[in-house]
């Protein structure tokens, strides 16, 4: 009768832990359209105010994703007592600018002025001489005047008078920025709009130019790995918060309120965090970061990069503008440098089994990989890479006053952040790590 019983004993403790593993409790976290719709309703909001880098609306944004943050339980990163990554960018500002070439006055609509120097009275006689170029017609003048916003020598850039929509969009560029990621060092260059003069070129540059640090701010919050193998391991998931302001009023409206760019991709990274901390299974660590300044140059990427090791990041998910249905139809995105990495290809595994896609990049001439603050990392070899959706070259609503939350379809959003979350389980788990960036394939 005893071994009898023992041995209905052992059954019964046998049989319970067999049925207890196959009912161990499975995570029911979900992405929240609730919280993806009232995110990027509140950062696209009117009293927002675009959101403009080293502007009240922009700083109102940062709060309030701190807020978020904490709401999530998100943690600091080491080092950090809050969640806001602070650091020091330059405003300047050109005004009073008097430009005469070989005796005729320019027009301020046929020139635009970058200086370093609080009181400038510049002609042909000063020394060193200035360095003098040329933008023809078929050149790129964007591209070749990014290295002179940040003149380190004087220098006068003649545009040919063919290249006016691309001046004026670097005037409107100057407008919106004025802010620089370094204090400005006592050098100029001048862009003319118009036809290189004879020689012996004569100018005389006068100009008045203030300089103020203004102080911008990552928002950045951490959710520890579990796996203590893995937890030194990073992924981080990232989105800008900020965007271009106040534009010319267009029947009334003048907020560019940045609904699409990139409110959608900052909404998708407060929603994964929660997404992941409800799940609180992730093995590596996971970086959850907003950046500032992706529009006027990636000054807050930039930033982010120098506090960490990128070689511990396995890798990026920058989203950028998932508002709206990919060229590939509803439940789909496309991935930036499909082919610098085989990240691509591991969220196309990790999305087997489901009708969700997602497609290399189809618009490999608008170099998107290199716009967004993916790059930045991508070029610490870091698998960096962009997930869109935004059929840019028929995007009618980018950086305009249009740009609001009733052009997004919020439900097709919700299933892109869904699908990223799904998608990176790999990942996240250490079960996969992405091929490292080859530094040098990554152009600067």
């Amino acid at each position: 009768m005893r071994n009898f019983f023992l041995l209905s004993l052992l059954f019964y403790c046998t049989h319970t832990a067999v049925g207890q593993k196959k009912t161990a409790p499975v995570s029911k976290a979900t992405v929240s359209a609730a919280t993806v719709e009232r995110v990027v309703r509140t950062l696209a909001a009117d009293d927002m105010q675009g959101r403009a880098s080293g502007k009240p609306g922009g700083q109102k944004a940062a709060q309030f994703l701190a807020a978020e943050f904490q709401r999530i339980g998100l943690q600091p990163l080491p080092g950090l007592k809050g969640f806001e990554q602070s650091f020091p960018t330059y405003e300047v500002r050109t005004a009073a600018a008097f430009v005469t070439i070989n005796g005729a006055n320019l027009s301020p609509d046929k020139m635009l002025l970058v200086s370093g120097q609080p009181h400038l009275n510049w002609t042909e006689a000063d020394e060193p001489a200035a360095r003098i170029l040329t933008v023809g017609a078929d050149g790129n003048l964007l591209r070749e005047a990014r290295p002179l916003l940040e003149p380190h020598e004087n220098t006068i850039v003649f545009v040919d008078p063919a290249q006016a929509a691309a001046f004026k969009r670097l005037a409107g560029y100057l407008q919106r920025g004025g802010l620089r990621p370094e204090k400005p060092a006592p050098f100029t260059t001048l862009f003319v709009l118009g036809a290189t003069p004879p020689a012996p070129l004569k100018f005389r540059v006068a100009a008045t130019t203030t300089i103020r640090t203004v102080e911008l701010r990552n928002i950045v919050g951490l959710l520890p790995g579990k796996d203590a193998a893995r937890a030194s391991e990073q992924v981080v998931f990232s989105g800008h918060y900020d965007h271009i302001g106040m534009l010319p009023a267009v029947q009334g409206d003048s907020i560019a309120n940045g609904a699409d760019d990139d409110a959608s991709g900052t909404s998708a990274v407060v929603a994964l965090a929660e997404y992941f901390k409800q799940k609180n299974d992730n093995a590596r660590s996971l970086v959850f970061v907003a950046f500032v300044a992706e529009e006027i140059g990636g000054f807050g990427a930039r930033h982010f990069s120098r506090q960490l090791n990128p070689k511990q990041v396995v890798a990026m998910f920058n989203i950028e503008m998932i508002g709206k249905e990919a060229k590939f139809g509803p439940n789909s995105a496309f991935i930036t440098g499909f082919d610098k990495s085989d990240f691509g290809k591991l969220l196309q595994e990790g999305a087997k089994g489901t009708t969700f896609r997602f497609e290399p990049d189809p618009y490999p001439e608008q170099n998107l990989f290199y716009r967004s603050d993916n790059a930045t990392l991508a070029r610490l070899g870091v698998p960096a890479h962009t997930i869109s959706t935004d059929q840019i070259p028929d995007d009618k609503r980018y950086h305009s006053v249009d740009d609001e939350v009733e052009s997004l379809n919020l439900v097709n959003m919700t299933n892109v952040i869904s699908a990223i979350g799904r998608s990176a389980a790999g990942i996240i788990s250490g079960q996969q790590t992405p091929t490292r960036i080859a530094p040098e394939s990554v152009k600067q």
